[in-house]
């Protein structure tokens, strides 16, 4: 970054300083959403570590055209831009202000397990008072995020972005370079949110089912059938409206910090290359990122180099990270719209050559409905299904493609008394693009799209391989691996240091899983051979059965669950030890 690009930044950071006990009254936009791009202030070469102080607190803020209280990062939501350089040590010395206790987790970040920030699993946390040093060797370069493990801190506003330069030259030309990072914002205490889902889980789901509805689907669907589908859907207690636990019923969706009315904006100078690092950092939201009228090359998926990929939207789930270039060639603004995947709301920014322009933010679209796909039934299977709400297997046949629905493999040590269903049909379903996405009329990522840009498969085969099965009981709202809640395991998952092994996660239940791995990569087979993506969090879509492969290669305890927060803290989470 040119000189010019940063002593703005340095002024700003010193004013808050200055302004000291200020920064408690109201968060402030951070600096690096301020229309600033990622820069490289300093600290590129030299031997010492890479120092950063971080301070925790609880205070009421402006945020989301409102007032309400939230945690903050050095008085800021998200908190600031960590840069990093691969090659270089980083100390980090996290100050806990609040009266209980907190933690930082690098999410994404090769480190040693001491330093992965999981309270009761790599440490015991910050306590009220206390600073936390993390210090550890930068071992990789991308775009990654970090945040609190504690609680429900997370949804409260301890997060915040990290953007790691490579030791070398960047691989990719870019003019300019934004983190684009998304969340979900609520006035309630997350608490709250987490009881009222506990009394009914669909309690923000202000867009439920009707008979009006399937009638309403024209030549698709007669009278006749709309009632028999509703009544199916009734005897099975559930609800084809049910995409996101929690809704824009209480959720503002934040670009930056920013609703959209606060209308984050990026600048370039028409035919300019601009590099968007989209991070996923909400706490319980899926999104579907497009911008109208300019086309997305993605070339990063979690951090990795991956071949380009042409694209026109794609859907991030809660914990992933896009890396994406675009090329606006006229003098006009772009709209970035981060539309939440059922479509209850939106975040937006702006892409601008000057600051104030805007663009019109495109209308919200229809709201997608969940299929039999997704309740693990083949099409015809919904009339079968019984009043427990289980369905009777179909007899789909494998395929060598990946398409055709497989009978369901279901042993006894999967299912225990947390889950309410099976999927009686599974589906490998990395070439689908999410849910919401199979008719749109332009292009949209599907996971099979990736491919690893580095040389660097392990031929190994894997010597053994572990079946896990995500599951839950919606009605109760509990979440669990293989139907136990997390308190009610006996150990952790073992796997043995040096060892390369196959993961298959089976999801039976409806809802979509961002499974995230602390520690080491998740290597998804999507069908390329020696080519399959690198990622930290992967995506099971409902009723799908999807392998990953893994090289125990660090040892010490990791945490491994469902990023989805709530799912997270009622049970979806489990440990693994290396040893």
């Amino acid at each position: 970054m040119k000189s010019e690009k940063m002593w703005p930044r340095r002024r700003f950071l010193g004013s808050i300083a200055r302004a000291g006990s200020l920064a408690l009254l109201q968060t402030l936009v951070p600096v690096w959403a301020r229309n600033t791009e990622v820069g490289k202030a300093g600290n590129a070469s030299g031997s010492g570590p890479l120092v950063f102080e971080l301070a925790i607190r609880e205070h009421t803020i402006d945020i989301a055209g409102g007032q309400g209280n939230g945690m903050s990062i050095n008085g800021t939501i998200p908190g600031p831009l960590l840069e990093w350089y691969e090659g270089r040590d980083v100390v980090l010395d996290v100050t806990n202000h609040m009266h209980h206790g907190t933690s930082i987790h690098w999410h994404g970040v090769l480190l040693p397990f001491e330093m992965d920030g999981v309270p009761g699993v790599s440490f015991r946390g910050i306590a009220p008072g206390e600073t936390f040093r993390y210090r550890f060797p930068v071992r990789q370069s991308g775009t990654y995020w970090y945040h609190s493990h504690s609680g429900l801190q997370e949804q409260s506003g301890v997060y915040g972005p990290l953007v790691i330069h490579p030791a070398g030259e960047e691989r990719v030309r870019y003019d300019r370079d934004y983190v684009v990072m998304l969340s979900d914002w609520t006035f309630e205490d997350p608490h709250d949110v987490l009881a009222n889902l506990k009394k009914m889980s669909d309690y923000y789901n202000y867009r439920q089912y009707t008979l009006a509805d399937g009638y309403g689907m024209g030549d698709a669907m007669s009278a006749r059938e709309a009632l028999r589908t509703k009544l199916a859907w009734d005897r099975m207690r559930m609800l084809p409206t049910d995409i996101a636990d929690v809704t824009g019923a209480t959720y503002t969706y934040l670009m930056n910090g920013l609703h959209p009315a606060g209308n984050w904006t990026g600048l370039f100078r028409p035919g300019e290359r601009v590099r968007l690092r989209v991070i996923n950092g909400s706490s319980m939201s899926f999104f579907n990122v497009r911008i109208p009228g300019l086309p997305m090359t993605v070339i990063a998926a979690d951090g990795q180099d991956v071949h380009p990929v042409d694209t026109d939207e794609f859907q991030i789930g809660v914990a992933e990270v896009y890396d994406v270039i675009v090329q606006p060639g006229e003098d006009r603004a772009y709209t970035i719209m981060a539309e939440a995947m059922d479509r209850s709301g939106f975040a937006a920014g702006t892409l601008a050559t000057r600051p104030g322009q805007r663009a019109a933010a495109a209308a919200l679209r229809a709201r997608p409905l969940l299929t039999m796909a997704d309740m693990g039934m083949e099409t015809g299977d919904m009339e079968r299904s019984d009043s427990s709400g289980h369905a009777h297997a179909g007899h789909g046949t494998d395929s060598s493609d990946g398409v055709s629905p497989v009978v369901a493999r279901h042993g006894p040590d999967h299912h225990g008394p947390g889950n309410a269903s099976v999927a009686a049909v599974q589906r490998d379903r990395l070439g689908e693009p999410g849910i919401g996405l199979d008719d749109v009329a332009h292009r949209a990522l599907a996971y099979k799209d990736l491919r690893r840009l580095a040389d660097d498969f392990d031929e190994r085969p894997p010597g053994r391989e572990i079946e896990l099965h995500l599951t839950g009981h919606m009605e109760r709202y509990m979440w669990s691996f293989d139907g136990e809640q997390f308190h009610e395991v006996d150990g952790p998952i073992e796997f043995e240091h040096g060892e390369r092994l196959r993961l298959i996660l089976v999801n039976d239940t409806m809802m979509n899983h961002p499974i995230h791995l602390h520690g080491m990569w998740l290597e998804l087979e999507n069908g390329h051979g020696n080519g399959i993506p690198r990622k930290h969090t992967v995506n099971i879509l409902p009723a799908s059965r999807v392998s990953v492969l893994i090289n125990a290669d660090e040892p010490g305890r990791w945490a491994f669950h469902c990023h989805l927060l709530y799912h997270m803290e009622m049970g979806m989470f489990r440990v693994v030890r290396v040893s």
